[in-house]
């Protein structure tokens, strides 16, 4: 299930972060999408989707953080 392109991405993430996190995004998610799907390389119970969902968010938090405007910003 990885992303094709930035149009396939969750809408919690097309609508909300800017396209380069976006693009952070995809590649980070694919990308763990890739390297856990053996259950056991992955912590507790989580699901395979869900392990690279948190793999994609912790790759766009080291490059952006969300503002007091609640809108995502590239960190300084």
């Amino acid at each position: 299930m990885s992303y094709a392109s930035l149009g396939d991405l969750p809408d919690s993430v097309r609508d909300n972060v800017p396209k380069h996190a976006q693009e952070i995004y995809k590649e980070a998610f694919n990308s763990a999408w890739d390297q856990y799907k053996d259950p056991d390389d992955r912590r507790g119970d989580a699901s395979r989707e869900e392990t690279a969902h948190r793999v994609a968010w912790a790759a766009v938090k080291e490059k952006y953080e969300k503002g007091d405007d609640d809108r995502w910003h590239p960190k300084k």
